[in-house]
């Protein structure tokens, strides 16, 4: 496998919990590094134009609201199969099918408030990354 970054978002419901070194914990256990983090506060104009791609759908406004609702925490993570890897240790959307021992499975609130985002595919997470980061802030 080559070596990937791709994007992770710390939501507010973790955050709000002080969960964020719990979480980072798993990404490193996970043979994952953090090249970039930053503590950041969204508008719903930002969470809105970042999941745009989501517009038509029916939890779109609930979606930017939340994401707007508290402080999140951007990073890029780093390592072999990067994208798999976050997605396995995140753990199902739903936190009722989340396997144990994942972010999800352990700290998720409901589908909505679920702790965590991860970017899907290679693009995504290029175009992800771009959005919350210029290249002088990748130091991995």
């Amino acid at each position: 496998m080559a070596t990937e970054r791709t994007l992770s978002i710390i939501k507010p419901d973790a955050t709000k919990r002080n969960l964020t070194g719990k979480i980072n914990a798993k990404f490193e256990d996970a043979g994952l590094r953090i090249v970039a983090q930053k503590r950041i506060q969204l508008t719903e104009a930002q969470a809105g134009k970042f999941y745009e791609v989501h517009a038509e759908r029916p939890f779109y406004g609930e979606l930017c609201e939340f994401m707007a609702s508290g402080p999140v925490v951007v990073q890029v993570l780093e390592g072999e199969g990067a994208i798999a890897k976050n997605r396995e240790v995140m753990g199902a959307t739903n936190p009722a099918d989340a396997a144990a021992g994942t972010i999800r499975a352990e700290f998720a609130e409901s589908v909505g408030e679920n702790s965590v985002h991860g970017s899907d595919a290679p693009e995504t997470a290029a175009v992800e990354i771009a959005y919350f980061f210029s290249g002088l802030e990748l130091v991995g």
